[in-house]
């Protein structure tokens, strides 16, 4: 890959990233107050079942495709990484480090962005509503998951991406079945990490993927 070529691939990336980031904001700013017809449509939809069988199938699987995801990568990740500096492959330990960090800033995005909206939960619960925590959680963690299979595993990256959206969809709905996110929490959620990550991944030089090199120190 040309240096230009690169850099013109860096700019796109980083411009698709500002413009989730703003969809995100703008569908923040327009749901905050009052929830958009679709969010209404599905509460009334799901009224109660919360408190049925697919309330209970929500919440068990919300239990796993939720918070523990990015821990539980970025625990293994940061491992991974300190293993291979101590191997003295110190160019795949900084590539694991950088993921690593974009994992963390993507995961961020609900705990600094919900205080700046303060919306409100579909049903009394703890906490504010946009966005979903627990499908910025999952998308965060298939995104990290995305970076990694592109650098080092490049025959597995469709199979990953496939399943970080099926997880990440599977998140969201349980959420909008439990009644304790609306639908466009889930959406600003998958906005955040996908704006968040885009932009993090290109400053830290993940993005374009260099397939005809390793990875960039």
């Amino acid at each position: 890959m040309t240096a230009g070529l690169a850099r013109a691939l860096r700019v796109r990336w980083s411009l698709f990233g500002g413009v989730l980031l703003l969809a995100f904001t703008v569908l923040g700013l327009a749901v905050r107050d009052r929830p958009w017809g679709l969010d209404v449509a599905l509460l009334w939809a799901l009224h109660g079942e919360w408190l049925d069988a697919p309330g209970l199938v929500a919440g068990v699987l919300s239990n796993i495709f939720g918070p523990v995801l990015p821990v539980a990568l970025g625990l293994a990740v940061t491992v991974a990484a300190v293993r291979a500096y101590r191997g003295g492959d110190r160019v795949r330990a900084s590539l694991l480090v950088r993921v690593t960090v974009v994992l963390v800033l993507c995961r961020l995005t609900s705990f600094v962005f919900k205080p700046l909206f303060e919306r409100d939960r579909p049903r009394e619960y703890p906490d504010l509503s946009y966005p979903s925590g627990h499908v910025v959680s999952v998308a965060s963690t298939g995104f990290a998951a995305v970076l990694l299979c592109a650098w080092l595993a490049p025959r597995l990256l469709r199979r990953m991406t496939l399943l970080a959206l099926a997880a990440t969809a599977v998140a969201a709905a349980c959420r909008v079945v439990l009644s304790v996110h609306w639908f466009t929490d889930t959406l600003g959620a998958v906005l955040a990490v996908g704006g968040v990550g885009l932009v993090s991944a290109v400053a830290l030089r993940l993005l374009p993927v260099l397939s005809d090199r390793g990875p960039a120190a």
